[in-house]
Formats: structure tokens, C-alpha cells, sequence
């Protein structure tokens, strides 16, 4: 299964550029996951066309965040959210079912440019490791998404801790995720690399990579790539993608 995850800042946005159509013609995917939609949920015709389900969690706010899933594949079942109205209500995760695995497509918060908006930050960071712990408990998770966090220096041109995504509060909690079981793909398989996902439109010297293909480690010896598509252009953020054998 290759599945491709692309924050793409505006459905319209991106549909008028032309870019998820020539992202989706470079490679056959099995799975798109977008994130910041910041639509109604209402699915373009061009989708439609290239043979994909799409499954749309807008957020309540109008022209705000939100997450669309296209699979190829059908699922045995679709999860819009986590059960928690505040967080749910900004459209944040959708969460896909299959035999081996579940899918969860997602667009953590930002934390603000003031860090005004960091306790609801970690408090979805909180909700979702409890909703994932669940979903586990039952079979492999495959999460992808904008996680608005940078892991470590690697992961940023530029360091300031004041930063949303560079906070302590925020790579902690990162990290000790990752510790209680769950791989980054990608630096699991280019542990030196320094490339990054998102790339600031107005001061271009800064760039993270904020954007992650996460697995259960279970899940890990089927992993054959994991890459950022840095040649996609249209969005402030470029794809990542991971392909897993089935």
C-alpha cells in the first residue's frame, strides 16, 4: 500500500494551482491524506474521476483546518474524530479501517505565534495518544499527518524554543510518544538526512519538518520507504509518503 499525506493550506487553493492533480498522476497511490483543507467538505470532481472514496471531516469554523482521506481501498469502517466535541469540533483527525491496519489522518494545532494556544496543543496530544492506545489495542496503527512539531535540531533550520512546533512542552511529548512504541519512518530509514516538510512563505530560511509518517513498531518490518516529496509544489508544506507491504 503507498500512501501519500500532504498539508495542502486550502482545497480550493490547491485544486485551482493544478497541484494534487499532477501529485496524484506522478504515482499510484492507494491513499491520499490531506490535511488543512479548510472547506466544507465538498469533494472536486477531478477526485471523483481518478477512482478514489473520499471521506471529508471539516472543521465547524468556516474556511478553518480540516482533514479529507481518499482511498482507493474501501474500509471497514470511518472514525471522524476522537469523541471530544472541543477538539473535534476544528476537524482534526479521520480514521480509516482495514483488515491489517488502521489509517489515521490528522492535522495537530498549532501552538500559536504567542504560544497562546499551547495548552490546547498538548491537550490533543494527550486525547490522541489515549484514542490510539485504543485503537491498538486492536490491531497496527499507520498515523500521517501535520504534527506541527520539529523533533530535534535535525529537524529545523533554525532553533528558538519560544517557537510553536520547537517548544519543550511540544518535542517532549513528541518524542515520549514515540518511546512507547510508535517509529518515524522516516528517520528510521534516513537517520542523517536533513530535509524538511514546511518552509516558511515569508522568511524562507526557515523550515521544519513537521509532517510525519508514523507506525505502530509492530508494524515496522513492512515498511519499505518512507520519503518527502520535496519536488511537489502549491503548498507552504510538500507531501510525505511511506509504502507498506501487505
Amino acid at each position: 500500500m503507498r500512501i501519500v499525506s500532504w498539508n495542502i493550506n486550502g482545497l480550493r487553493s490547491i485544486m485551482r494551482k493544478s497541484s494534487l492533480d499532477k501529485l496524484l498522476s506522478m504515482d499510484n497511490y492507494d491513499m491520499v491524506l490531506l490535511q488543512e483543507i479548510r472547506s466544507s467538505g465538498d469533494i472536486p470532481l477531478t477526485i471523483i474521476g481518478l477512482g478514489y472514496e473520499a471521506y471529508p471531516f471539516p472543521a465547524i469554523r468556516k474556511g478553518y483546518a480540516g482533514v479529507m482521506t481518499l482511498t482507493k481501498i474501501h474500509p471497514i469502517s470511518v472514525i471522524k474524530g476522537i469523541g471530544i466535541n472541543e477538539l473535534d469540533s476544528e476537524g482534526r483527525i479521520i480514521t480509516v479501517e482495514f483488515n491489517d491496519f488502521y489509517v489515521v489522518n490528522t492535522y495537530f494545532p498549532r501552538a500559536g505565534d504567542d504560544l497562546s494556544r499551547l495548552d490546547f496543543k498538548l491537550s490533543f496530544c494527550g486525547a490522541i495518544e489515549k484514542f490510539l492506545a485504543n485503537l491498538r489495542s486492536k490491531k497496527p496503527i499507520i498515523m500521517c499527518g501535520d504534527f506541527n512539531i520539529a523533533r530535534d535540531k535535525i529537524d529545523s533550520s533554525f532553533w528558538d524554543e519560544k517557537h510553536p512546533g520547537l517548544t519543550l512542552e511540544e518535542r517532549a511529548w513528541l518524542n515520549q510518544f514515540l518511546k512507547s512504541g510508535y517509529i518515524d519512518t522516516f528517520r528510521e530509514l534516513h537517520p542523517n538526512a536533513k530535509v524538511y516538510t514546511w518552509h516558511s512563505y515569508r522568511e524562507k530560511w526557515r523550515a521544519m519538518r513537521i509532517d510525519y509518517c508514523i507506525v505502530s513498531k509492530e508494524l515496522m518490518s513492512k515498511v519499505r520507504k518512507a520519503e518527502i516529496l520535496t519536488n511537489i509544489e502549491g503548498s507552504d508544506h510538500v507531501p510525505v509518503m511511506i509504502e507498506v507491504s501487505t
